[in-house]
């Protein structure tokens, strides 16, 4: 009898053990969202039992790495998260596990996410592929201590007819733009800028420059499908874009992505700024900000692009089940506000309005309406292609390369190629 409870006792530590050495990996980028987790991991880990080990990489490499993962038979990663860009191509190549069964079977409720990023990052085609993680809609930043300056307001009034307010349609941002643009130690350059242009070649200018589009009331399809790059909207979106480089924004600008672009505007040097909302924070960081207090958030005039990162469990994992455990106890509401608690980008509708959150974030009303204002951008099986061959025209127009019309029509050739390609038209 003795030899068989010590029998039993060694089974059961073995299989406790063996639970407990489960271990998920997890590939993210490196966001703040992505930290917020990895903060609270020990609460997941001392809950299931299961380890979980986060690389988090920078953007750049992350498709890359990414790719070769997916198409093995048996994947490095039990758990991704996914880009809005690279959903079309992850779902049509059938590198994503259907959730359907499991958000039944355990009664997920996906109507708490926002629809447009249910429909950004979750369903494809019917198909529910992921669950929204952190949401990354752009909205126009502004240093609200200038706008509110009675002299500022008064020599705005005089010298342009508009009261200086939080901009809401096209004309009224664009003579703020012009008005802050000046030269303050009086060298003959200007040193403080109305706005600042994220330039670079690929995505950094293709989604930049859609917030531009989309304020002219452009968009990039018709309803048809056709695509709209060489439109009357989008040409003069770009040629605002380019004045913008020539006269408004710092030398050099054409050559920035977002990191540089966030720091003009955080030393102090830039008046205001289209960006991520999940940039926001750090603009009340001391750490890395000198504007601390100074910075206000709005809806880009008429609305901002739209993105969002997406969790997903890849056919080649080999711990599905444990993957999805982490998806539902990330995506709880007691772990998705204790993220938004600390800064993050939420998808979850009910968190815009959480008592708990507003005294902490009093700004996260205006969140929500940035995201309900959103724009789409394109996404289909080439999204990837498509950014580096219209971003490059892009670039190329708003630094005076190419005549503005030549780089549309190029940008709208190219798009419609691989629009056709994809079978779309």
């Amino acid at each position: 009898m003795k030899k068989l409870i010590v029998l039993s006792t060694i089974f059961a530590f073995l299989y406790t053990s063996h639970l407990h050495a489960k271990t998920i990996r997890i590939l993210m980028e490196t966001v703040p969202d992505t930290r917020y987790l990895q903060e609270l991991l020990p609460e997941f880990e001392q809950q299931t039992g299961i380890k979980v080990e986060i690389e988090a990489i920078g953007y750049v490499d992350m498709h890359t790495k990414l790719v070769p993962q997916l198409i093995a038979p048996q994947g490095s990663y039990d758990l991704i998260v996914v880009d809005f860009y690279w959903v079309g191509e992850f779902t049509k190549a059938k590198w994503l596990m259907p959730l359907d069964d499991l958000v039944k079977r355990d009664n997920i409720n996906v109507n708490r996410y926002i629809p447009a990023l249910m429909n950004l990052v979750g369903r494809v085609d019917g198909t529910i592929y992921m669950l929204p993680f952190y949401n990354y809609s752009m909205a126009m930043v502004y240093r609200k201590d200038l706008i509110n300056d009675p002299n500022e307001k008064a020599n705005f009034k005089a010298q342009t007819g508009f009261d200086l307010k939080v901009p809401t349609n096209w004309s009224e941002y664009w003579k703020q733009v012009e008005f802050f643009t000046r030269d303050k130690d009086n060298d003959g350059k200007n040193d403080f800028f109305g706005t600042v242009i994220q330039g670079q070649r690929g995505d950094c200018i293709a989604m930049h420059w859609s917030n531009f589009l989309y304020a002219q009331g452009g968009r990039y399809n018709a309803n048809n499908g056709e695509p709209l790059l060489n439109s009357a909207a989008a040409i003069s979106a770009m040629a605002y874009y380019k004045e913008a480089i020539a006269k408004y924004s710092p030398e050099g600008s054409a050559s920035y992505c977002f990191d540089e672009a966030f720091n003009i505007v955080a030393q102090g040097n830039a008046y205001s700024l289209t960006t991520f909302n999940i940039m926001y924070a750090g603009f009340d960081d001391p750490k890395s900000s000198s504007v601390v207090g100074k910075i206000g958030i709005a809806p880009n005039p008429g609305g901002g692009l739209n993105g969002a990162w997406g969790w997903a469990i890849p056919n080649s994992s080999t711990q599905k089940e444990e993957a999805w455990n982490f998806i539902k106890w990330a995506e709880s509401y007691k772990i998705a506000k204790k993220r938004a608690m600390l800064g993050g980008a939420p998808t979850q509708s009910k968190i815009f309005n959480d008592p708990d959150i507003l005294r902490e974030r009093p700004y996260y009303p205006i969140l929500g309406q940035v995201l309900a204002g959103a724009q789409e951008f394109p996404v289909f099986t080439y999204t990837t292609e498509f950014v580096e061959k219209v971003g490059r025209e892009l670039n190329l127009a708003a630094t005076g390369e190419k005549e503005i019309e030549e780089a549309m029509n190029a940008a709208n050739k190219a798009y419609r190629k691989l629009l056709v390609k994809d079978g779309k038209l």
